[in-house]
């Protein structure tokens, strides 16, 4: 029977680029392979000439999870405003406890105060999230200014 040969062919490959040296051989050792391999690796996807080829992409693994913790974040901190809203209903209503704090005219006066406090607030996650998309370095201070 004959038997069949793996084909292998040898290239010498000469790299003048030291970020690209440094890198190949970051791969290699991440890897735990032969810079050789590690070269064939990086050429192999590179001939694919698809980015999601490299289902180790270290970087596109980076950006997933700071997009899901961003997501979590913004979860996370309209539960914490909305408590705060509630906060202020409760110290509007309860603090000091006296019978002017049974009057219509109070309540609704507190009322007013919160609706006030949660138009300003959306009105700086709206500008803060516009500012985020066009990518304003504005941004900090622009909120700063809106809160005080």
């Amino acid at each position: 029977m004959a038997r069949l040969e793996k084909q292998t062919a040898r290239v010498q490959v000469y790299l003048n680029d030291p970020k690209l040296v440094s890198a190949l051989n970051r791969e290699a050792r991440q890897g735990r392979m032969a810079l050789s391999q590690a070269a064939g690796r990086a050429i192999a996807r590179g001939l694919h000439r698809s980015p999601a080829a490299d289902p180790e992409d270290r970087l596109l693994q980076l950006e997933r999870s700071l997009r899901d913790h961003m997501r979590s974040t913004a979860r996370d901190v309209q539960i914490i405003q909305e408590l705060l809203v509630e906060v202020a209903r409760a110290f509007f209503l309860r603090l000091p406890d006296a019978l002017i704090d049974e009057d219509p005219t109070v309540q609704a006066s507190v009322e007013r105060r919160i609706e006030r406090l949660l138009d300003a607030t959306a009105a700086r996650i709206i500008a803060g999230s516009s500012r985020a998309r066009r990518g304003d370095p504005d941004d900090e201070t622009h909120g700063a200014q809106a809160a005080g």
